[in-house]
């Protein structure tokens, strides 16, 4: 396998590396020779401040080049083009519902967002942009492979080193938020971030149930403490669940109030923390935007979007992160609220790419179909891919993207599979970017459950082959290679003691919790 990093035109650069692509909050690339990651394979580096690549028709496929938007016979539509999603609360939602004896709705299920929700050991690159990393193995004696396409962003910068936070909290105070684990969980939440946040980042609060307010406008938080950090904190401490949901008053309030707090040369973002469940006002989460794209597009403000409750809306709190050019996350406990809001939003808060899409081309002289798992909802037209105008996804430092696809070869196929290209909008110049990395017949040689492949790519099969059992939806059934429940459960059983990760097990006993309440086998 191959791998590109870097800012020229596709085919420009193309250096040696191998392996592939989680995350979370506000969300690299890169010259020869590299350096290991700990896996020992090599990334090549670059540098974001090379000439951009250029955008229009004029750099779009070949005359000729066959078009679609979905996944099939390579000869018929050799490329797959999706927006970046980093979201993971389908998973978090889903571990929920499992541990409270119930299945997620299948509507809920959205598998990039399981698979995304673990660490993997992809290369990182250096400044913004990202590593490109595509690997894989065999699932069948049938021609299918699993092809596993990876995308990782810089870490994040030293405490120090980031930008100041300029962060709007929009908080559900309904009735229905009353409810344990969810009004009590935020306030725990905001009073701990208050104390971890620098002294040169910003607070604002809203609240909204049947309207909204701003209880507290933009305030630089100060040293430790201080004055304004007690304001904080005394804010957080009014909480009270009231009235119904008007989700539209809220976001708009909180978008108004971060406008008129927006401070130059800081990460300006709206993080609401709802379960959702709008009952007032506009529902839709294209009417909500609508009201605030002014403050979207001239501001540049993100929308984080934090999900509570066993109750939650989750199909609106996903559209309205991605049409917010933002990403969700679920929290059901102490401990995954310390995650979101102690651990990632402080370091995470900064992006390292706007408007960012993948986009993979098939050889139709090797490849004979391929499937591409999730990312149902963040398709585009693959003519759109360098159209930069169309919407993509914003990621932060620290993170990873992966996609899973089905990939089946021809009878004695040798030689290259699909060249794996992202192209995002550098943060501050919105200059475009692009990276690729190709994957070799010879990639995807390995067997999928040996203990000879790596580990990571292991955990990202179960998490995908997971949520393709628990979906049950018709288009996505029989996904090829895809385990039964009882062999995903012995896989996983094995990946726990390798990996030493409580995420791991925490997906091993997610499984048996499916296993138990009669999952499709």
């Amino acid at each position: 396998m191959t791998l590109t990093q870097g800012n020229q035109p596709p085919g420009a650069i193309r250096l040696g590396a191998a392996l592939l692509v989680g995350g979370l909050l506000l969300t690299g690339c890169g010259g020869a020779g590299g350096s290991a990651d700990e896996s020992g394979h090599k990334s090549s580096r670059g540098s974001a401040d090379e000439p951009a690549v250029p955008s229009g028709p004029d750099v779009l496929a070949p005359e000729g080049t066959p078009e679609g938007t979905a996944e099939g016979a390579a000869g018929e539509d050799r490329r797959s083009t999706f927006a970046l999603d980093v979201d993971t609360a389908s998973y978090g939602y889903a571990r929920r519902s499992l541990g409270e004896g119930r299945l997620p709705e299948p509507g809920t299920v959205r598998p990039e967002e399981f698979v995304n929700s673990f660490r993997q050991d992809y290369p990182r690159p250096e400044g913004n942009g990202f590593s490109v990393t595509v690997d894989g193995a065999r699932t069948g004696g049938d021609g299918w492979r699993l092809m596993r396409v990876g995308l990782a962003t810089a870490r994040p910068p030293a405490e120090g080193e980031r930008p100041p936070a300029a962060l709007t909290f929009v908080v559900d105070i309904s009735g229905s938020m009353a409810e344990p684990g969810r009004l009590d969980l935020v306030r725990e939440s905001l009073t701990t971030l208050t104390g971890r946040l620098r002294a040169d980042d910003s607070i604002a609060l809203v609240t909204f149930s049947d309207e909204a307010r701003t209880v507290l406008p933009m305030t630089r938080l100060g040293p430790p403490g201080g004055e304004h950090r007690d304001r904080v904190r005394g804010a957080v401490d009014t909480l009270e669940p009231t009235d119904s949901t008007n989700l539209e008053a809220g976001v708009e309030t909180g978008y108004a109030t971060a406008v008129e707090g927006v401070r130059a040369g800081a990460t300006n973002r709206v993080v609401l923390l709802s379960d959702a469940l709008a009952n007032t006002g506009a529902t839709s989460a294209d009417t909500i935007l609508e009201r605030i794209a002014d403050a979207r597009r001239e501001h540049g403000i993100t929308l984080f979007g934090v999900g509570v409750g066993s109750d939650y809306g989750d199909a609106l709190m996903e559209r309205l992160a991605d049409k917010g050019d933002g990403h969700t996350t679920y929290v059901s406990s102490a401990a995954d609220a310390r995650k979101v809001f102690v651990q990632q939003l402080p370091a995470h808060v900064q992006l390292r790419a706007r408007e960012a899409k993948a986009q993979v081309e098939f050889d139709a002289d090797t490849v004979v179909e391929h499937r591409l798992l999730g990312y149902e909802n963040r398709r585009v037209a693959d003519d759109d891919f360098r159209a930069d105008s169309v919407d993509g996804g914003e990621v932060g430092p620290g993170h990873t993207v992966t996609a899973l696809y089905a990939v089946r070869l021809r009878d004695g196929a040798e030689g290259e599979v699909a060249e794996a290209t992202v192209r995002w909008l550098a943060p501050a110049t919105r200059a475009p970017r692009e990276a690729s990395g190709r994957v070799t017949v010879s990639d995807l040689d390995g067997e999928l459950w040996s203990s000879d492949t790596t580990p990571r790519l292991r955990v990202a099969a179960v998490a995908g082959y997971f949520a393709d059992r628990l979906g049950g939806t018709a288009e996505r059934r029989g996904f090829p290679g895809t385990p039964t429940l009882p062999q995903l459960s012995d896989h996983v059983q094995q990946l726990v003691p390798v990996t030493e990760d409580a995420d791991v097990r925490r997906l091993r006993e997610a499984i048996r919790e499916a296993m138990r309440l009669g999952v499709r086998q």
